[in-house]
């Protein structure tokens, strides 16, 4: 099997599998393994160790069966991952379905998400360009749903969408990465700042920092306010002006 030089799976059988067109039933005997097993024993591994600790041979131990019995269902680790990335895009509630506005819709939408990529911290890793399964489109779909009701063009619901899903993301692999050097170092980022933060005071002058020494002064740093939900907000905040504004 060939792969893209990114290290994509290849697309014609990456779709294939994806939205399950192998072809008909096998001939003979009900077979051990099915793709669900298979995605499901492979999330497992990866929640607890990451990409770069999940094998096909691993995959294999866990099932107990043979690694070139996988190799009959997915051709490689690339097509394997996926799978259990349009797997993981099943789990949560869909946005559209959510009781009230575009914006409680959006709001569960991006919480839905913060919560999956904090419970699949693989997800954020995993590169190359990946084949668009049902259950992803099914899910971008909904947030398309939910955005709808904003009246605006169908341009700018998809702009939108691409906002809310790039700040979903950056943020969780900042908080993720946050998570990992805490549990690497055994340091939480508190700790870390109330050794580090003194010692910065010494080189950040009033005359030189200003603002932040303002900020720092006000205890800013030390304060409680939730930046992903405050974030949140004024993003759509600013696509309520936008409908405001077109009327």
């Amino acid at each position: 099997m060939t792969h893209d030089n990114d290290g994509s799976p290849d697309l014609t059988r990456g779709m294939r599998l994806l939205w399950r067109a192998e072809g008909g039933a096998r001939r003979g005997p009900k077979p051990a393994l099915d793709l669900d097993r298979i995605v499901s024993a492979a999330i497992e591994i990866a929640d607890a160790d990451g990409l770069t600790g999940l094998s096909m041979r691993k995959v294999a131990e866990r099932l107990g069966v043979g690694t070139m019995s996988l190799y009959t269902y997915v051709p490689a680790k690339a097509e394997l991952v996926s799978l259990m990335l349009d797997a993981v895009d099943a789990e949560g509630v869909l946005p559209h379905t959510v009781e009230g506005s575009w914006r409680a819709k959006t709001e569960s939408w991006a919480r839905e998400d913060w919560v999956l990529y904090h419970r699949h911290e693989w997800t954020l890793h995993a590169s190359g360009r990946h084949p668009l399964g049902p259950n992803t489109m099914r899910r971008f779909d909904s947030a398309l749903r939910s955005l709808a009701a904003t009246g605006l063009p169908e341009a700018e619901i998809v702009a939108v969408a691409d906002v809310i899903d790039t700040y979903i993301r950056g943020m969780a692999r900042r908080s993720v990465e946050m998570r990992e050097r805490e549990q690497r170092t055994g340091v939480s980022e508190t700790q870390w700042w109330a050794e580090h933060g003194p010692m910065l005071d010494e080189y950040l002058t009033g005359e030189a920092f200003p603002a932040v020494r303002e900020v720092r002064a006000a205890g800013a740093f030390e304060s409680e306010l939730d930046s992903f939900e405050y974030g949140l907000q004024r993003i759509l905040d600013g696509v309520e002006a936008r409908i405001g504004a077109a009327g």
